[in-house]
């Protein structure tokens, strides 16, 4: 009987799956298919149907190298936050509370309605008119330093800075620009050239910056963790 009810869900399951996943593929390719594109982007369609569909773990890495450097029971800041799926699966069960901000009018009704925890606080906030006050032992800055011009990124990296303090963490991703120059998002304002390219723009701050790179099929990937202190997870 057991055998029977399993073999029932797991054709059940089959079917949900499939169905599922055409729903997400359809809505990625209403949302990104045509201009303008959004701002932030639904993680789910990767959970659903681009994680399987294009044997791509990006989304999946930006979320676990972040969660590498939390501090226990971080006090923790998410800004340029989108949908908050990052937050809600990969921050709230090793952070304290985490405050997670985006100037998105649409990204922060999302995230509240599919992302939510009880530790997790969404703010529409445009970090451009300065950061909360702080302190923070993590700042995750997540596909998004590429949608500021390199004026914006030194005087948020300052504010970044101020509220970290001595022992506090500054991590996230970003990505290189094409190979002919062309960005891979209009609303992008700069895209990187390479890790040193990034770098360049932390070591003002930071005496301890680390850069590294993943490779996909369509994309060269950059992550970043900084610091005024040694971090413990990249010793």
């Amino acid at each position: 009987m057991r055998q029977l009810v399993v073999s029932a869900l797991k054709g059940l399951n089959f079917v949900v799956r499939k169905v599922s996943a055409f729903t997400h593929f359809a809505q990625f390719a209403v949302q990104w298919g045509f201009h303008p594109r959004p701002e932030w982007f639904d993680h789910y369609l990767d959970q659903h149907w681009q994680h399987s569909a294009k044997n791509n773990g990006l989304w999946v890495e930006r979320g676990v190298f972040s969660r590498m450097v939390l501090k226990p029971n971080s006090k923790m800041l998410e800004i340029c936050s989108g949908d908050g799926y990052n937050a809600r699966h990969f921050y709230s069960s090793a952070a304290s509370t985490i405050i997670a901000i985006d100037f998105d009018k649409d990204a922060i009704p999302h995230a509240r309605r599919y992302n939510s925890a009880p530790n997790i606080t969404y703010l529409q906030h445009d970090i451009r008119n300065g950061l909360p006050p702080g302190p923070f032992d993590n700042i995750v800055w997540d596909a998004a330093i590429e949608h500021f011009t390199e004026a914006e990124i030194d005087k948020i990296m300052r504010e970044i800075v101020q509220r970290l303090g001595q022992d506090g963490i500054l991590s996230g991703y970003t990505l290189t620009e094409a190979k002919d120059g062309r960005k891979s998002n209009d609303l992008h304002e700069y895209e990187f050239k390479d890790k040193e390219d990034l770098r360049r723009f932390f070591t003002p701050h930071f005496k301890f910056v680390k850069v590294w790179e993943t490779f996909y099929p369509t994309r060269h990937n950059l992550y970043f963790a900084a610091s005024q202190m040694p971090i413990e997870s990249f010793d």
